[in-house]
């Protein structure tokens, strides 16, 4: 049975990976609705370890939300089997990473300058190609799913991506803070990082 995570601790969580995240995102992230980010967000926040930038609407960890978190994840992580069933599929996911990053240049450049999207055929065959790649995520989300319901949400999110962008949305292939493909891949792949105690510099993964 997959490790179910307790809600306060998503949140903290997904604000860690974040960084800045509004409500919506929060949800979509930790997997909860915005009600019940919304009541966590604020027993943090009166415990100290979290914040709210009104002018921008976004929510984000203190100092001390950010010192508290490894012992949270800790506590979360440290379950019978909950690495090494994470560690399993994780060189499948670096691979996979290594093709999402030439993906992303290949979308966003062409003929080694920005890609204006002017050429259909070109952009419809990088499309395809998230297309396959979209095919191989779902297969290795699914597997860290089975062992943590907190990354079960990583393949439904990307797929819907992956719509939108055959779909005619743009952005949602490489966009930045829209919860485009990209966004949800870098959060899932931090979100790894975090839960492994992986350096990500000394992998030399990014």
């Amino acid at each position: 049975m997959a490790h179910s995570s307790d809600p306060l601790f998503r949140v903290h969580h997904a604000l860690r990976i974040k960084g800045f995240a509004t409500v919506e995102h929060i949800a979509a992230l930790a997997g909860l609705d915005e009600d019940t980010v919304s009541t966590h967000l604020e027993a943090i926040r009166s415990a100290g370890l979290s914040q709210f930038r009104e002018a921008r609407g976004l929510w984000q960890l203190t100092p001390v939300g950010r010192e508290a978190h490894p012992a949270a994840l800790e506590a979360d992580a440290s379950q019978p089997g909950f690495r090494d069933g994470i560690a399993k599929p994780y060189p499948g996911f670096l691979k996979l990473n290594e093709q999402f990053k030439a993906l992303c240049g290949d979308w966003q450049l062409r003929d080694g300058a920005p890609n204006d999207h002017s050429n259909t055929a070109y952009d419809a065959a990088v499309i395809d190609r998230l297309k396959t790649l979209n095919v191989s995520a779902q297969q290795v989300t699914a597997e860290f799913g089975e062992v943590a319901e907190r990354f079960a949400g990583y393949g439904p999110r990307l797929d819907s991506c992956t719509h939108q962008v055959l779909d005619g949305a743009q952005k949602m292939f490489t966009g930045v803070m829209c919860g485009s493909y990209h966004d949800v891949w870098m959060e899932l792949h931090e979100d790894l990082i975090l839960t492994q105690g992986i350096d990500r510099h000394a992998e030399g993964s990014f």
